[in-house]
C-alpha cells in the first residue's frame, strides 16, 4: 500500500515562489479572476476584494488538495490498469506543483503520467520540460518563466 502523501512546506514555498502573491483579485494569462497564489475565484468568491498572506496560502492548501488527491490516487493504482508506483516526497512535491499549474485533466492525459505508470521516472523528469508553453493571441509560445519552473520542478522531482 502507497503512502499518502500532503505537499510538504517546502513544496508550498516553491509554489508560492512561482505564483507570486497578489492581495488584490487580478486576471491571470488565462483571463480568469485570481487572487493570491494563484487562486481562481469561483461564483461566490467574486466580492472577495481582498486577501492577506494567511488566507492565501489557506486557499493556495485547498486547492493543492485536488492535485495531491489525484496523485495519491494515481500511484496507488486507482483508476488504471497497473499496480501504482511510489513516489519520494520530493517526487510528489514536484507532481504537485506541475498539476496546480497545468491541471488534472492535462496530466491524467500526460506522457509524464503514463511513464511513471511504467515505471521510467527517468523518463517521467524529462516530461516536466515540455509544459513550458503559454497561449497568446491564440498562439502557443514558450514562456521563460515555464521554462524555469519547469526545470525547477524536474529538479526537484529528481532529488532524493
Amino acid at each position: 500500500m502507497n503512502k499518502k502523501h500532503r505537499l510538504s512546506q517546502h513544496g508550498i514555498n516553491l509554489l508560492k515562489q512561482f505564483e507570486g502573491f497578489s492581495p488584490l483579485i487580478y486576471n491571470c494569462p488565462a483571463g480568469k479572476a485570481t487572487i493570491g497564489y494563484g487562486h481562481v475565484l469561483t461564483s461566490g468568491e467574486r466580492d472577495l476584494g481582498y486577501v492577506t498572506d494567511a488566507q492565501a496560502e489557506a486557499l493556495l492548501r485547498t486547492d493543492c488538495e485536488i492535485a495531491e488527491n489525484y496523485i495519491n490516487a494515481t500511484a496507488a493504482g486507482k483508476g488504471s490498469l497497473n499496480d501504482g508506483y511510489s513516489l519520494n516526497q520530493n517526487q510528489f512535491d514536484a507532481l504537485v506543483l506541475l498539476v496546480f499549474n497545468i491541471g488534472i485533466s492535462a496530466y491524467r492525459h500526460s506522457t509524464l503520467l503514463r511513464r511513471l505508470q511504467n515505471g521510467d521516472k527517468t523518463g517521467a523528469s524529462e516530461q516536466f520540460l515540455i509544459w513550458n508553453k503559454i497561449t497568446a493571441n491564440g498562439v502557443k509560445q514558450v514562456s521563460r518563466g515555464l521554462v524555469n519552473r519547469r526545470a525547477a520542478e524536474r529538479e526537484l522531482f529528481l532529488t532524493l
